[in-house]
């Protein structure tokens, strides 16, 4: 009988994704950046309105701003908002200011 642990399969699998992205990254010449995945499908990415909600709700509706996304979409730009953020800053020498230092982000960074 096989018994493996779940996490440590989830583990491997995600450290095995993350090669991936960077190795393509590498050969195509594309930046790959880690930014921290905190709240990225709870603020809203048109005015930054944080609107709480459960993992079986699936579209994203601001009452600030009126905005309806789907949860997924919303979240994906948001992530692009804090790529584009850490590079703008990357690039003027600024690296300091971002929210977070990418290299510590280790397994709960999400890449863009």
């Amino acid at each position: 009988m096989y018994s493996a642990d779940p996490k440590s399969i989830s583990d491997a699998s995600w450290y095995q994704f993350t090669e991936w992205l960077n190795y393509f990254a590498k050969i195509y010449r594309i930046v790959c950046v880690a930014v921290p995945p905190h709240f990225t499908t709870q603020d809203c990415s048109v005015c930054g309105t944080r609107v709480q909600k459960s993992l079986s709700t699936r579209t994203h509706q601001c009452p600030n701003c009126k905005t309806v996304l789907d949860r997924d979409h919303n979240a994906a730009i948001n992530i692009l908002k804090k790529g584009l953020k850490y590079l703008g800053n990357h690039l003027n020498g600024t690296v300091g200011q971002t929210e977070t230092d990418p290299n510590a982000l280790g397994e709960s960074g999400l890449w863009i």
